[in-house]
């Protein structure tokens, strides 16, 4: 395939020129297989929703591990547990006669901890079908035994309904219509299912040493993250990376009177909340000096591949209950090209029937920034520490003692927890990127949302370099989805067309 010299006007001309000679046929095969099997595919997914699957659970990841080996044997797939010194990893291979190219499936079977009275069900991992959205009036369905027809605004609620088992069902879903219509791949394909993703993926890179030979392909597609929010085919091309880190300002050695050393004794919560205030302005935009000096102007290309994005703003502003976005990044595809400075909770003392009349001994704020491609973490901590020592602070590494409490009379401490994920980014030219882009064009007739940068995190960058294959993003679950939130959810309906929209990349 020749390389495209210009991104954005080469792929919507490629978009173009496919759309004219679009070729229904594949889709109408598939839906209609999914149709008569809608009951089979929900099944297979409560099932797999029903094993608990988080990262530090051992034994039931294990569980999760070997379901997962059964259902890609049931497939057609050479499948066998990775070792590791972590969680192991699920691999598949399906090797199809007369195929040049190989893809990498990539997805993960481990999902967020959960807090079970949060959720409006007995069990995060009893999944239950309602209805529509819980927070909307959405029922419950009794006797799904019995349900021949799911409706497309129905939702699965359990714990990674969406993030992510839904695509590796639905992945499967793919291989069964393709191969009851008498079709096959015309890629061979690995399958790497990751156990730990949730917890940053710490087996990821170290399993090369071992398995490469085994991970080796012409590209990588990550079944992950939220499709475009207007419910089209979604291609995406990077994601951003993280770094998460505590932020704490200490106060007395221990809880005082607020009575009797109110007005004499500093605050520590107010304190953090004043430094917290001095990092962003009112617009929204980091106050850290340098923040955003390493991302680089947009070029021409760059420009058009956000514009074109469809701006579904109205939509999402309704469903997340918020006026309106920050007046500093308006556009979401705009917002998500630059790092993030996030609190992501707050701590100090006590609160509710438990709140005492104390000035706390310190004030914890959590927080993470997000990374894109041209930023790294120990820059932007860097810089982060700067600003707080200027803002008056002594920086110390532990807990203070005597004498630093004596000398100093603004003491915080800035922890970073584990390690931090990078940001990746693949061309929209890629030859393998711009196939991906045919596949789900002829399908469907019109071109899918193409997205330069994920707004989440996929902690596999450095995966992707050791193998230096491209990686595109396929995400097929809702927008709307309470991903990493209590009452995880999957729309039915996007469960139904992730099955199309795999089977065309499968037949690209």
């Amino acid at each position: 395939m020749t390389r495209i010299r210009h991104v954005c006007p080469a792929v919507l001309t490629f978009c173009a020129a496919v759309s004219l000679n679009a070729q229904p046929d594949l889709r109408t095969i598939v839906k209609a297989w999914v149709d008569s099997h809608q009951q089979q595919i929900v099944a297979e997914l409560i099932q797999l929703l029903s094993i608990p699957n988080i990262a530090a659970d051992r034994p039931n990841i294990r569980r999760n591990a070997v379901a997962l080996v059964s259902m890609l044997r049931q497939r057609g797939f050479t499948p066998e547990l990775l070792e590791t010194e972590g969680n192991p990893l699920v691999y598949g291979e399906l090797r199809v006669p007369g195929a040049s190219r190989t893809l990498l499936l990539y997805a993960h079977y481990d999902g967020q901890p959960v807090e079970p009275k949060s959720w409006k069900q007995e069990d995060p991992f009893s999944p239950v079908v309602r209805t529509g959205r819980v927070d909307q009036g959405g029922q419950k369905v009794a006797d799904l035994a019995s349900v021949t027809k799911f409706e497309d605004d129905w939702r699965v609620y359990a714990r990674s309904a969406s993030d992510d088992k839904s695509p590796i069902v639905a992945l499967c879903a793919a291989l069964d219509a393709l191969k009851a219509s008498g079709l096959v791949p015309t890629s061979n394909l690995r399958v790497v299912l990751d156990g730990e993703e949730e917890a940053s993926s710490p087996s990821l890179v170290p399993a090369i040493g071992r398995y490469g030979q085994k991970l080796r392909a012409d590209a990588i597609i990550i079944l992950d993250g939220p499709g475009h929010s207007s419910g089209r085919p979604t291609i995406v091309f990077g994601a951003r990376g993280i770094v998460t880190f505590d932020l704490t300002v200490f106060g007395p050695k221990v809880g005082a009177h607020s009575g009797n050393y109110g007005n004499w004794m500093p605050n520590p919560a107010l304190r953090l909340a004043s430094l917290l205030s001095s990092m962003k302005n009112d617009d929204g935009r980091v106050t850290v000096p340098g923040f955003y000096d390493a991302v680089t102007p947009f070029s021409a290309a760059d420009r058009a591949l956000l514009d074109g994005v469809p701006d579904d703003s109205e939509r999402m502003l309704k469903t997340f209950g918020i006026a309106k976005p920050e007046r500093g990044f308006p556009k979401l595809q705009e917002a998500v090209q630059y790092p993030t400075l996030n609190i992501r909770g707050l701590a100090s003392s006590h609160v509710g029937p438990g709140a005492r009349t104390i000035i706390p001994d310190r004030a914890v704020a959590a927080m993470d920034i997000r990374l894109v491609k041209e930023t790294t973490a120990a820059d932007l901590i860097e810089k982060l520490q700067g600003h707080i020592r200027r803002q008056g602070y002594h920086l110390v590494g532990d807990e203070p003692d005597d004498a630093t409490r004596a000398e100093h009379d603004k003491i915080a401490r800035l922890a970073v927890s584990g390690s931090s994920t990078r940001a990746y980014r693949t061309s929209p030219d890629d030859p393998q990127a711009t196939a991906v882009i045919g596949a789900i064009t002829r399908t469907y007739g019109a071109p899918p949302v193409l997205i330069r940068t994920l707004g989440g995190t996929v902690p596999i960058a450095q995966f992707i370099d050791a193998l230096s294959f491209p990686a595109i993003g396929l995400p097929v679950v809702n927008f709307d989805n309470n991903q990493h939130e209590e009452n995880e959810n999957l729309r039915i309906g996007h469960l139904f067309e992730a099955v199309v929209t795999i089977a065309a990349l499968l037949r690209m």
